[in-house]
């Protein structure tokens, strides 16, 4: 027999169709480094030689180097461990820096004594020296050469005060002083006010001195590049960096990377730009996403104020993507698919690697990143992804690098690497049967299925089906089917299948579900052959790399009308 469309199956066909619209909505799985050698690490008296203070001809070994209070991710660290692996510095007894500890005058002396202990002597100290430094006393030769060297000098009354802290501006005119420095001939500014917001506090003997220390790149601020706070007492973390930055400016060390947080803290007279694209495209690193970004149009965004996080992708995560991932993202028909991925790199706020908790972590693509912290180690995580450098600050946010490229799951990375579905001129799809669709790869499996309604065929009873998917283009499938029973039954859909959409999360993972709507014909396989039109809806649910569970709705109209509710998996190939 015949049967296509018969009236009193009308309602039933609606509730399928009812049926159908419910099934391919979104699904929700829910289940429930620095110290100077010669300080100790208490100031001692006058009278008392430092105890910390190692034999100038024994150094310590820069392999040994490990101060415990310098993390990682603290803003001086390349300084600091720069200096202390080259023996300028040390760290305390106990192993620490104590970074933000005040310096005092006779510890800047013997810093200065360490990183320029070969500076051409200009003056000589009077023959008793100084009448607050003793001639035991544990910096007194440190002192001396600070003098004669042109770095430092006296107060009125032949005093040092080698116990005073020293102000931040002291050490910057220090600097100046001793090496000798010249204002810049370059065009460089000399007016304070464009790099600072607070030059109207810096004394007036100092103004010379700090403009051209400020030409030469040797002031460095923190957390503010434009707050100078002259009068503030130099910290050991900011002696380090005007120590560095003043080796560097004689050739004697080598700047620091381009890519560090550290150089957004260096003030100078042909600073570059500091937002989130500026510095990942002045990085090695990232040249990939800064490609990547301007090629999505995203570019400007990520230069506005913002403020913005970004968890970075390094060019080794993009290179380790399928093979032709990268070229496939760059094609004009996947530039939809390429705007996801990178705002699924992104967060609203500058949120820093202390800030980050555990759990989801809203993106600008609407959908979150679930963040994972390893307490023991300090590790951060966000989805399968490691954060390997945190905390570049940009002028506009904060960048961490990872080392794995975050995927939304609405997006199959493996269908960016089909060939085109089209001819070179747009009009006829090309067939290829068992291609992967925009729902997934085709598959074959088993599965059970459920009657719902009829007993016209085993549509409509308790039975056991083979499954399969077969992808014809970038979105067509016919999915043939088998169920066995007493009346068998042939299912032939073809389908429209639809791109991949959240799920949900069970633990860690993430699934997407991939919708599918569609018709054929049903063919009943008894000695009265019988046809019939089929109406399905379903969806996809890849839950590893060779496997898919499906479930799908099917209505059979028949001589009457059978509705069953197949579940299975399927075999990817």
């Amino acid at each position: 027999m015949f049967s296509f469309f018969r009236w009193p199956s009308a309602r039933v066909g609606l509730l399928v169709l009812g049926m159908t619209a419910a099934t391919i909505t979104p699904i929700v799985i829910s289940v429930p480094a620095l110290s100077q050698d010669t300080v100790p690490s208490t100031t001692p008296s006058p009278a008392t030689p430092s105890p910390a203070t190692p034999s100038p001809a024994t150094p310590s070994p820069a392999s040994t180097v490990n101060l415990s209070d310098v993390s990682s991710d603290y803003w001086a660290r390349p300084f600091i461990q720069a200096l202390a692996d080259n023996n300028v510095i040390t760290g305390f007894p106990d192993g620490t820096f104590r970074p933000n500890q005040a310096v005092t005058r006779a510890e800047f002396a013997a810093l200065i004594q360490k990183a320029f202990g070969n500076q051409n002597r200009v003056r000589q100290l009077s023959a008793g020296g100084f009448s607050d430094v003793p001639a035991n006393y544990w910096a007194a030769s440190a002192i001396q050469q600070a003098y004669e060297t042109g770095f430092l000098a006296g107060y009125p009354g032949n005093v040092f005060r080698p116990n005073q802290q020293i102000p931040k501006v002291q050490a910057i005119v220090a600097l100046t002083n001793g090496l000798g420095l010249t204002a810049s001939s370059t065009g460089t500014s000399s007016d304070l006010s464009t790099y600072y917001s607070d030059a109207s506090s810096i004394p007036d003997y100092a103004v010379s001195s700090v403009t051209i220390a400020t030409q030469s790149n040797i002031v460095v601020n923190y957390p503010d590049v434009k707050q100078l706070n002259p009068q503030q007492p130099l910290t050991r973390a900011e002696a380090a960096a005007l120590l560095y930055q003043a080796l560097a400016r004689q050739g004697r060390v080598q700047p620091i990377a381009s890519n560090l947080p550290a150089t957004q803290y260096i003030v100078g007279g042909t600073q570059t730009g500091t937002d989130i694209v500026s510095l990942a495209a002045s990085s090695n690193s990232f040249t990939t996403l800064t490609s990547l970004l301007k090629t999505a149009g995203l570019a400007d965004v990520l230069q506005q104020p913002g403020p913005y996080t970004v968890f970075a992708p390094t060019d080794e995560a993009f290179a380790a993507l399928p093979a032709a991932t990268l070229q496939q993202l760059q094609q004009p028909e996947n530039r939809e698919a390429l705007i996801k991925i990178l705002r699924y790199h992104v967060v609203p706020g500058a949120v820093t690697a202390s800030q980050l908790s555990a759990g989801e972590l809203k993106t600008y693509e609407e959908r979150p990143v679930n963040i994972q912290i390893d307490s023991a180690s300090n590790q951060v995580s966000v989805n399968n992804a490691r954060v390997i450098q945190a905390d570049v600050k940009a002028s506009n946010g904060v960048i961490h690098a990872i080392n794995q490229v975050l995927v939304p799951p609405d997006i199959n990375i493996s269908q960016l690497n089909q060939p085109p579905t089209g001819n070179t001129d747009g009009t006829t799809p090309n067939v290829t049967p068992g291609r992967t669709t925009l729902g997934g790869p085709s598959y074959i499996g088993v599965a059970g299925n459920i009657g719902l309604s009829g007993n016209d065929t085993a549509l409509g009873d308790t039975n056991f089906a083979v499954i399969s998917k077969i992808g014809l283009t970038r979105n067509i499938s016919v999915r043939p089917s088998v169920l066995f029973g007493d009346d068998t039954i042939f299912l032939v859909p073809l389908t429209l299948d639809f791109a991949p959409r959240t799920a949900g999360s069970v633990g860690e993972r993430t699934f997407a579900i991939s919708p599918f709507i569609g018709a054929g014909v049903a063919i009943e396989a008894n000695l009265d052959t019988d046809f019939g039109l089929l109406l399905t809806g379903g969806v996809d649910i890849p839950i590893a790399n060779r496997f898919t569970v499906t479930g799908a709705v099917n209505a059979a109209f028949m001589d009457e009308t059978d509705v069953g509710l197949l579940l299975g998996v399927g075999y990817n190939f």
